[in-house]
């Protein structure tokens, strides 16, 4: 049987601990959240940044009354807020819960949680995707929200860090005592709150990057593993480096992976032995320069209509809706 003896690796160039301590850089814990959250101080992380088990049945999910689960939620939700420091900030995304083909929108109650312990909504942020499961008797789902919240009015925004080019930077003020000169700035502008990418790179007013299914080269077993693409934006904007950065359901690594590509110290909780197995191993690849990872800023991929698949079927030729 393995036990958590076996998940630790180490080399001259870095360390994976199975238990806390403020100077260590990678933690990676195999075990129930709740319990491993009492060994961390208050006030010690930066940034929280998880996608909790949605309760709609997955492999490693026991499925329960909504109200059961959110329950639960808000217990771990307690242990969260405490952790934080005062300028820190949690990002939470989540989809929806599915019950007799009924959608409830998970942001909507949690928000209720976050806010009953006194924190700030301060952008409730659209992820779009491109692919997923196609439903038969309601639209198909192709979003995602993360709630960001802060402690309080004093928080770490690093705007500069995720600017996006400015669509006209030749705009110029037209009054005012800066008249004739550019209205921008020569950094950029401020991204909006629907994340989805349009152009050749990720800095654009939209950013979408595909959620990871299929061919995506971060692709492991883990049956909702989001990309790192997405991690990576809420902590360049939202930690700085040699901050702290925890997440209580961290799957297959993902987070890790992305605060150590940035310089953050990682924390990260996950119950099953398999997928702390599999973050293990992607922590030593990437460390390595052997971790496959869709390059920040890579454009989504747009059929050029000579592929056989983005042609119709001959079948279908004079089928008409």
């Amino acid at each position: 049987m393995t036990t958590e003896k076996d998940i630790i690796a180490s080399s001259k160039d870095y360390k994976i601990y199975t238990e806390f301590a403020k100077e260590r850089e990678i933690i990676l814990h195999h075990g129930d959240s709740l319990k491993f959250l009492k060994t961390v101080p208050n006030n010690s992380v930066n940034l929280i940044v998880t996608s909790p088990p949605y309760n709609i049945g997955k492999i490693y999910e026991e499925k329960s009354s909504l109200d059961s689960y959110l329950k639960d939620q808000g217990i771990i939700i307690k242990q969260l807020y405490d952790k934080l420091k005062s300028d820190g900030s949690i990002c939470w995304e989540v989809g929806n819960y599915v019950d007799n083909g009924e959608i409830y929108p998970l942001d909507i109650y949690f928000y209720e949680i976050f806010k009953r312990l006194g924190m700030i909504l301060r952008n409730r942020i659209i992820w779009h995707f491109g692919h997923g499961l196609h439903c038969k008797n309601r639209f198909s789902g192709r979003y995602e929200t993360i709630l960001w919240f802060t402690k309080n009015d004093d928080y770490v925004f690093n705007l500069d860090s995720v600017r996006v080019p400015a669509k006209y930077p030749g705009k110029r003020a037209y009054k005012g005592p800066n008249k004739g000169k550019p209205s921008g700035n020569p950094l950029g502008k401020n991204p909006s709150d629907v994340w989805k990418m349009l152009e050749d790179d990720w800095m654009t007013a939209f950013w979408e990057f595909p959620n990871v299914k299929s061919n995506h080269p971060e692709k492991t077993i883990h049956p909702c593993q989001f990309p790192i693409e997405l991690v990576e934006r809420c902590i360049l904007a939202l930690t700085n480096k040699g901050d702290c950065v925890l997440d209580p359901f961290c799957g297959v690594g993902t987070t890790l992976v992305a605060g150590i590509k940035h310089s953050r110290k990682v924390i990260g909780i996950e119950k099953e032995l398999d997928y702390i197995k599999i973050a293990r191993q992607r922590i030593t690849q990437f460390y390595n320069g052997e971790l496959k990872v869709r390059p920040l800023g890579k454009r989504v991929y747009q059929p050029t209509g000579r592929e056989s698949v983005s042609k119709v079927p001959p079948e279908w030729k004079g089928y008409n809706k």
